[in-house]
């Protein structure tokens, strides 16, 4: 068996993989074009989703396996895959850990006023006058409670918070007190003094959050967003925010990156703007190839679970 990567792991990650299964042949290239002739051949191809077309698609002779060592498949030819019967698989469940941190830190940095202290600081303002808050007690609406939510959810009753859920089923998750589907959004974001969103981009999520939506929040509630910068329209958060419907915006992701220099959102007090950071970590690797050996291991056995097997229908 022939697999080969487009993306260039560090040595030691690559010879562990290598020993653990020496009977296949491994080929680490960095990117598509020093990958591509190899891939023609390859029967299983890992990629971070970025950097295969259709064309590549139908090109490759032996493909059966694409494993994506990340959990975004906006850019992946997903319907070409469908059609030649490939198996994808990605690494959902990765980012849980540095993400559901990123989120509960940007909660604590807005009710113990941090960004506010170091100004002080700066001035050398011992201003005791900081309106300073606790999360206990207050309630988090989570939209798209998977692996990330599910942590986010985990750390936020750590804090005494009262939790609240959105997925597609409604079914009972974990550390999640109340439960709801994407249809009874706007029912209950009324409740929530933080709204969090770790939802993908899908057909069902792209633009779903309205001006309705942050009318119905509460005008002391604080948005996160460090799912994808599709779910709400630029235009309708400035408005927004510029109308105080919230007090406060946390966006780790946008609908163009980089964020363009003079964009509002730098601007605007009530914004805070990071740049696609939340998932960030040195552990990140590790813990994809974890997954894919676990499914390697699976698919020689020629039968069982695959780990986030891919709904190439539904693109998720």
């Amino acid at each position: 068996m022939k697999i080969v990567s487009s993306l260039l792991p560090e040595q030691a990650l690559q010879k562990d993989i290598q020993e653990k299964f020496p009977e296949i042949q491994f080929q680490f290239l960095k990117g598509m074009k020093n990958a591509f002739e190899s891939f023609q051949e390859a029967e299983v191809f890992i990629t971070y989703g970025e950097d295969l077309t259709e064309d590549h698609i139908h090109s490759a002779r032996n493909l059966k396996w694409i494993m994506v060592m990340s959990a975004g498949l906006e850019k992946m030819p997903l319907a070409a895959c469908a059609e030649k019967g490939i198996l994808v698989t990605n690494a959902r469940g990765v980012h849980k850990i540095p993400m559901a941190e990123f989120t509960l830190g940007s909660m604590l940095q807005y009710v113990k006023q941090t960004k506010l202290i170091a100004e002080r600081e700066i001035e050398e303002n011992w201003d005791r006058k900081i309106p300073m808050a606790e999360l206990c007690g207050k309630t988090i609406l989570i939209l798209g409670v998977g692996a990330i939510g599910g942590e986010i959810a985990r750390l936020a009753k750590v804090f005494r918070m009262n939790t609240i859920g959105v997925n597609r089923s409604g079914e009972p998750v974990d550390y999640v007190d109340e439960l709801y589907t994407m249809k009874e959004v706007l029912k209950i974001i009324e409740k929530a003094d933080f709204i969090v969103s770790v939802l993908p981009s899908t057909n069902e999520t792209s633009n779903f959050l309205t001006y309705e939506h942050f009318q119905a929040m509460k005008n002391t509630a604080v948005f996160i967003n460090i799912g994808r910068g599709d779910l709400v329209k630029n235009e309708t958060l400035v408005k927004a925010l510029e109308n105080n419907e919230i007090a406060h915006t946390y966006l780790d992701v946008f609908e163009q990156e980089p964020l363009p220099k003079g964009h509002p959102f730098w601007k605007l007090e009530n914004v805070t703007v990071t740049p696609h950071l939340s998932s960030i970590t040195k552990n990140y690797l590790p813990r994809a190839f974890e997954i894919f050996e676990q499914n390697l291991h699976t698919y020689n056995k020629k039968g069982g679970k695959f780990i986030n097997r891919i709904d190439l229908s539904r693109g998720y």
